[in-house]
């Protein structure tokens, strides 16, 4: 028997949803790249309606991607819903390159699809199945709104129609009868209570384990400082970069990939970890990007903002699970080895600072009871230029997956632009590679190829210098 049900979005998640414009797009996606013969048609096409019935039998364990946006009374806060108009052809589309289906074209028309914002009256996210990219190969773009899925979720419908072996079996959809939203004085009285409780379970997480009264004491400046530490870290100004212009609607999208046992040579050689390796990469490539622009990067105030997944072992709770930590990059630092070494520095400090409990502080606060504020430090951080660049590291399977059959190549990332934000780098390691997909505004950042040529430049001169004192 169906029964109503809603879920409410969390401030975070509400963020994502009030930052977006016409011009600021919210949603992440990526491009994945398989060898096509396993799906191949007799005609020689390609099997689109194999891959539809995978997704709709990955659909059962993934509920969020069958709920629309709907709304509290009066608050206005938003909430998901199930969809009864629910159509799956409409989510899952297929497009095809014209020949030669070169990398070259593929890209253009991610930038052309990644320039399209998801419409907010139907489930937020949309699955591309592009055919004829050269090599034998076919590409799917996912793409799913920040509000809903955060880096490590946002890959959870798509890994569900992932096999470790060639398997190129579907299991049946499970019936789906959507759910109706509760009446409108149900969520009324349940957004009153929610915010109303927060007095009383903070009180209770705080005193819980305090005996003594300078205990109660301690916790109360432990959580100042945090909030003091955010604040300052979140709210600095940056130096102006042309990666700081006003952006539009269009993008591009380029990429490029590293090998992980590279990666693990300059760790072994140099210490750190393989995000320190990741930002020193990154900074020398942009230190030298913005150099060719006219940038004076020698002592320049660039800072990136790091997204640090939240989420513990086995969570895969829809929703986001993120804290976005401020890091400054040595993009003017001409040493390969000492830029490494300074992010290293800058890193370590970050993960003993108080900034990380700060911002889930702020993110709590918020969420149980004033929404807006979430939202207004996020907006105040963008317009205020508190960072440079978003750059988010995923973790991916080691071995290599398969779809139906078909191994996948590749995958390469995307987060959304902020204002004002006109790059964005997202990471992502898949069987023995680091993949980098490069996000820029079309006008502001004609030339992001050179960029990514600059990250393979880059990674060769570290691994180069590995190997020489190794």
């Amino acid at each position: 028997m169906a029964y109503a049900h809603y879920d409410r979005l969390s401030a975070l998640d509400a963020t994502f949803l009030g930052l977006e414009d016409a011009n600021v797009h919210m949603h992440v996606a990526a491009v994945a790249i398989y060898q096509a013969e396993a799906l191949c048609t007799a005609e020689g096409g390609l099997d689109v309606d194999r891959i539809r019935s995978a997704v709709e039998s990955a659909l059962g364990g993934t509920p969020r991607f069958r709920q629309k946006l709907a709304r509290i009374p009066l608050f206005d806060h938003p909430v998901w819903v199930d969809d009864p108009r629910f159509n799956l052809a409409y989510h899952v589309r297929h497009t095809a390159l014209p020949p030669p289906g070169d990398l070259r074209q593929l890209k253009r028309l991610a930038g052309r699809i990644l320039s399209q914002k998801l419409d907010r009256g139907k489930p937020l996210w949309e699955m591309w199945v592009i055919q004829g990219v050269e090599g034998d190969r076919f590409a799917i773009l996912a793409k799913a709104h920040h509000c809903m899925v955060d880096g490590i979720s946002g890959l959870d419908l798509l890994a569900r129609m992932m096999r470790l072996e060639p398997d190129p079996t579907v299991e049946p959809a499970a019936d789906w009868i959507p759910r109706p939203p509760p009446d409108t004085g149900r969520m009324l009285v349940d957004e009153v209570w929610h915010r109303a409780s927060f007095p009383a379970s903070l009180a209770r997480e705080a005193l819980g384990s305090i005996t003594r009264p300078q205990d109660l004491a301690w916790r109360l400046w432990e959580n100042a400082a945090a909030l003091g530490e955010t604040l300052t870290g979140g709210l600095r100004g940056t130096t102006s970069t042309p990666l700081n212009e006003d952006i539009g609607p269009y993008r591009r999208f380029d990429w490029t990939r590293h090998d992980l046992g590279a990666v693990r040579e300059i760790r072994k050689r140099f210490g750190g970890t393989l995000n320190d390796v990741v930002l020193a990469t990154a900074a020398g490539a942009l230190g030298r990007f913005l150099e060719a622009r006219g940038v004076d990067v020698k002592g320049a105030a660039f800072r990136a903002q790091v997204p640090v997944s939240t989420r513990t072992p086995g969570d895969r709770k829809e929703g986001n699970r993120v804290v976005m930590l401020m890091a400054d990059l040595p993009v003017g630092e001409r040493d390969p080895v000492a830029r490494l070494e300074q992010v290293r520095e800058t890193m370590g400090a970050l993960k003993r600072s108080r900034q990380r409990f700060g911002i889930q502080l702020i993110e709590e606060v918020s969420d149980r009871t004033l929404p807006g504020l979430w939202m207004n430090f996020a907006r105040i951080a963008t317009r205020q230029r508190s960072f440079n660049v978003v750059i988010t590291n995923i973790p991916g399977p080691k071995r290599p997956v398969y779809l139906l059959g078909a191994r996948m190549e590749g995958i390469y990332p995307l987060v959304p632009l902020a204002h004002q934000q006109a790059l964005g780098i997202a990471l992502f390691s898949y069987d023995g590679g680091l993949h980098w997909g490069l996000h820029a505004d079309w006008d502001a950042l004609p030339d992001i190829h050179d960029l990514a040529v600059g990250l393979d430049e880059e990674f060769e001169r570290l691994l180069k210098l590995a190997a020489r004192e190794g």
